[in-house]
């Protein structure tokens, strides 16, 4: 059984494919503008020596998020 997390809280290798963005408003648009949408594949590749920011692979792009946005991100 799949269970519901957070991007952020992804380790680094770690895939999984994106369920939803809590983000509201132009962090929203702007994520989905990059890839972040619904059923799309993302990879942890790398994350700060204190998790903030976190680079991912979606959709061909190396893409880094602040720990408050990554948060905005469920996965499963």
């Amino acid at each position: 059984m799949n269970t519901e997390k957070s991007l952020f809280s992804l380790k680094t290798g770690e895939k999984a494919h994106i369920v939803r963005l809590e983000s509201e408003g132009s962090m929203r648009r702007r994520l989905q503008d990059v890839g972040f949408s619904e059923g799309a594949a993302v990879i942890c590749l790398l994350k700060a020596s204190h998790g903030d920011p976190s680079a991912y692979l979606i959709k061909g792009a190396v893409i880094a998020l602040r720990r408050e946005d990554s948060s905005e991100i469920i996965v499963i």
